[in-house]
């Protein structure tokens, strides 16, 4: 059998309406159109727009409240199998590249270089499935722990200049005015030592010293266009300052409208530095006539609101922040098909094993303790091949043990958590047919009283059949006698 190479291509942070392949109009990301020559899907849902659950459940396909991830807080287990585990058994040579982030193991608060070694304990972290990895923290966290590109900046005498500057941009906020949010500023450095462009570097280096007698895998997982907003100044001075008034209002006016300005020239500018990237990693595979054996997948681990609903980073139900762009490239199948139907972020991992012939629920299940065998992704492949035009009819998203979220084509439904009286019970309801911008909660509705409540039974079916997973970690008995 000629198993396909796939490679599995990530950003952070990424809004679904900052890519061009869907038909928007506020960046031309050419490159990342090119994965789309097959699906670009639309309705993607992460689900939880948090980094560390959202990466956790995609690689084990499960949700996150299934594998104790339900918020950036704590690490994630070693006995959940993962999608890169069942590869390597398959045959499959596989590589990380770039950002896990799948242990956020120190709290907030830790001193800065205090956090986690990434390279000392690599050993740990290939046990995850991994032949190769080269291992970024993320901008923000490169402040608290030590990973392969810290050693990277370490060796030319950049780090802690460098943890200087991410700390110069300010922490994190959830509002637009908060003081905390400076304005951004470009790269400061060399662009060649830019995280982007050495992540895709290694990305291109895994591809020409792949091994010839299997098929790879490779995650590439960029850093951007997460905070801090800090392209080079070249790819700053390609995007012009724009004062369009378009956000999406909220529950306040936005006073510091001009650092929102700011802030969406930057994010353009990563992006095209991103899009740039994948371009350099298109003409590897053209140049080692790989592309047509390679599938290629693009997708984000959530969005970015950028001041709508006056709100900025990420953890909110509204679209900017839960639903992510995410695109398949197969050669066998370049229908160049948009699919608005509801998708969830761990079907990836359904589809990575489905291209590689393996069984997605079986491969991903352990049939001990309970609960482990319970596996909700799904294979997006009926519909990158054509056979049907839909895998799910809702998603489900949850976020850091505050809400709970269905999504289908037409509608939104929110569940809010952490109510102290049956009373304080807090839902909210959108059409997003007639509402797009998700600004007119309709719960209270007479008309929407019916698909309110098949919204609520959809999210009780998900809670009800998906239990946490059971673990285990005590040695047993081995060949004593007594």
């Amino acid at each position: 059998m000629n198993r396909k190479n796939i490679i599995l291509l990530m950003t952070d942070q990424h809004r679904p309406d900052y890519v061009s392949f869907n038909g928007s109009k506020k960046i031309s990301t050419p490159n990342i159109d090119r994965i789309a020559e097959s699906v670009g899907f639309t309705c993607c849902q992460t689900v939880n727009p948090i980094c560390t659950p959202a990466r956790t459940a995609l690689i084990t396909g499960r949700y996150s409240h299934q594998i104790g991830m339900l918020a950036m807080s704590g690490d994630l287990s070693l006995q959940y199998p993962t999608y890169m585990q069942a590869l390597q058994k398959a045959g499959y040579h596989t590589s990380g590249i770039g950002k896990f982030h799948f242990l956020q193991t120190w709290e907030w608060g830790t001193p800065r270089g205090k956090g986690i070694n990434l390279v000392k304990i690599k050993d740990k972290i290939i046990e995850l499935g991994y032949d190769y990895v080269w291992e970024t923290s993320g901008k923000q966290l490169a402040v608290k722990n030590y990973c392969d590109y810290c050693e990277y900046l370490d060796s030319k005498g950049l780090l802690e200049r460098y943890r200087d500057f991410v700390e110069s941009a300010g922490g994190n906020s959830y509002y637009p005015d908060n003081d905390r949010e400076k304005d951004p500023e470009p790269w400061p450095f060399r662009e060649e030592d830019h995280v982007d462009v050495v992540t895709a570097h290694k990305i291109i280096e895994r591809i020409e010293n792949r091994p010839e007698d299997k098929p790879f895998f490779i995650f590439g997982s960029f850093c951007s266009p997460h905070k801090p907003f800090d392209p080079p100044k070249r790819y700053l001075d390609m995007i012009p300052y724009d004062e369009t008034d378009d956000f999406i209002p909220g529950k306040k006016e936005i006073k510091n409208k001009k650092l929102l300005y700011k802030k969406r020239q930057a994010y353009k500018a990563m992006i095209k530095l991103l899009d740039d990237q994948i371009g350099k990693i298109f003409a590897t595979l053209e140049k080692h006539n790989l592309l047509e054996d390679t599938v290629i997948i693009f997708t984000s681990d959530h969005g970015e609101m950028l001041g709508d609903h006056y709100r900025i980073q990420k953890e909110t139900y509204w679209k900017a922040s839960a639903t992510v762009p995410t695109a398949v490239r197969h050669p066998g199948y370049l229908n160049r098909m948009i699919n608005n139907s509801p998708v969830e972020i761990i079907d990836i991992a359904a589809t990575i094993l489905d291209i590689a012939g393996i069984e997605p629920r079986e491969a991903l299940s352990r049939k001990w303790p309970a609960f482990n065998d319970i596996i909700p992704c799904k294979s997006l492949m009926p519909v990158i091949i054509g056979e049907s035009g839909k895998v799910r009819n809702f998603s489900f998203t949850e976020c850091n043990g505050k809400w709970q979220m269905i999504q289908t084509e037409r509608w939104k439904y929110v569940r809010h958590l952490m109510y102290e009286t049956v009373e304080a019970l807090k839902e909210e309801f959108y059409d997003l047919g007639k509402d797009p911008d998700e600004t007119i909660d309709l719960i209270g509705e007479a008309v929407y009283l019916d698909a309110v409540e098949w919204c609520r039974k959809r999210r009780d079916l998900i809670l009800d059949g998906t239990p946490p997973a059971q673990t285990n970690w005590a040695p047993l008995i081995e060949h004593e006698t007594f």
